[in-house]
């Protein structure tokens, strides 16, 4: 047995570790492009009014630009993408699911920007589409 057989057998596993290593690092910058709401609840901005979501969605952007700005700064150290990855792509998956869904309430409710200091939704107010009482002559009124 040759010297340079034992040392292409002992560097084959660790080639394989990092090739490995690699795809797992390249499928996780893909997912979170395409998954945006994948740690996000569908459900939570169904009941919520526009003053209620007013305040949120604008948390939701201060949060993921935030974000976004933490993820650039990892990135220009030596270990930066690893880290941007590790630290935070998860938790901005998170809040750009959130603030998707928040739109879509907002959007559903015809929210406004501004409108919700005096109005609940932004929109006209709506009747209810009660019938009236019947009128008889021995009711109580």
């Amino acid at each position: 047995m040759s010297v340079r057989t034992f040392t292409c057998r002992a560097a084959a596993p660790a080639f394989l570790a990092l090739l490995a290593l690699g795809a797992m690092l390249g499928g996780c910058a893909s997912v979170g492009d395409n998954v945006s709401t994948a740690f996000a609840d569908p459900a939570k901005y169904e009941l919520w009014d526009c003053k209620q979501l007013e305040p949120e969605r604008k948390r939701l952007a201060t949060r993921s630009a935030e974000l976004e700005g933490l993820m650039a700064k990892a990135e220009t150290g030596v270990a930066g993408p690893l880290v941007a990855e590790m630290a935070y792509r998860n938790e901005h998956i998170a809040v750009r699911g959130q603030a998707r869904f928040a739109d879509e309430a907002w959007q559903r409710n015809r929210c406004r920007e501004g409108a919700s200091a005096g109005d609940s939704s932004g929109a006209p107010p709506v009747r209810p589409k009660f019938p009236s009482p019947p009128k008889s002559g021995s009711a109580v009124y």
